[in-house]
């Protein structure tokens, strides 16, 4: 969605609040279409309308129950503005809390610890990681326990990833099979994401489609909630459960985490947007990374590349086009 037109024709087709803002980031989508559609920018009689329109689908959510009553929150570092829900999790709630960065908060105290270990994989990562490669992980503002109605939860403050990026969740919905060439930029980055973690001492441990953020234009990519990570060799003990197909047979069994766990994931969540039939080399590629991963993403990174160049030559820039496909 990038022209006016668009965004009139998603806003007067939208009959109810959830159609508009049902994605994985509805601020950002109503920021989009408010941009798309302000009288400042937009002038016309139908865009106006649209905005208007807009504006009220957008007041009905916020009226919705999930809607937070605003909370200042001031630590010894920081004041906070803790607004609305900006999106729930299985164990955890993010909050809008200022223009670059959000509040997370676990829904039950009994989850502090998945808190505290986003904030240490964080802080590691950042500490330990390549300067050059830490964009593709959130940064840690802030790490502190806060008392709610006689509770107290262990909260992180994240970098917001900037407006434009989506869900690998979000594009399979958008568009349920990618090309080839668009699914590998996709695993390349991940591949880098993961790598800098491991040069970290860090595995993310829970690679799926909802913890995957890609920016279709910028091919940005930036894997987030680090709150099932552990140092490299320990056993994952947080598993999501709805994913508990995806892991590789080591995660179950509790046996240490390495490298591998994290490219066996990552694997299966980029296989997933390619479908089928895939061309014979790509589909190898893919049964060799998920049966034998190795322990070195940037080997397999380095293979990957070879793989593409052979396939396809060089590199060309290609937009991730997430409009429907024609039917055949």
């Amino acid at each position: 969605m990038t022209t006016t037109a668009e965004a009139i024709a998603l806003v007067t087709a939208a009959r109810t609040p959830g159609e508009l803002f049902g994605g994985d980031f509805p601020h950002r989508t109503y920021r989009r279409l408010a941009r798309l559609l302000h009288p400042d920018l937009a002038p016309g009689a139908e865009a106006a309308e649209a905005f208007a329109r807009l504006a009220g689908l957008w007041a009905a959510r916020a009226g919705a129950p999930e809607r937070a009553k605003e909370t200042v929150i001031t630590t010894r570092r920081g004041t906070y503005r803790v607004g609305g829900v900006f999106r729930r999790g299985a164990s955890a709630v993010l909050y809008e809390s200022g223009p670059d960065t959000l509040l997370k908060l676990p829904r039950s105290h009994a989850d502090n610890d998945l808190m505290r270990r986003e904030a240490e994989s964080l802080e590691k990562i950042a500490r330990d990681g390549d300067p050059l490669l830490l964009p593709y992980v959130p940064r840690l503002v802030e790490s502190f326990r806060h008392r709610s109605e006689g509770v107290e939860r262990q909260a992180n403050v994240i970098s917001r990833v900037p407006d434009g990026f989506l869900s690998l969740n979000e594009v399979r919905r958008r568009r349920p099979v990618l090309d080839v060439r668009d699914a590998a930029w996709i695993w390349r980055r991940l591949l880098v994401a993961v790598g800098a973690a491991h040069r970290a001492g860090i595995v993310h441990g829970a690679v799926f489609g909802q913890h995957v953020l890609v920016h279709p234009v910028d091919h940005g990519l930036v894997l987030v909630d680090w709150s099932q990570s552990v140092p490299l060799g320990t056993p994952i003990t947080a598993l999501v459960a709805r994913h508990r197909d995806d892991y590789p047979p080591s995660v179950p069994a509790r046996r240490p985490a390495t490298p591998a766990t994290d490219i066996h994931l990552a694997t299966r969540c980029v296989a997933a947007l390619m479908g089928d039939p895939l061309p014979a080399p790509v589909r190898n590629f893919v049964r060799g990374s998920l049966l034998r991963p190795p322990d070195d993403a940037w080997r397999l990174l380095g293979e990957l590349d070879d793989l593409l160049d052979d396939l396809y030559g060089p590199r060309k820039y290609r937009p991730l086009d997430l409009r429907p496909a024609e039917p055949s």
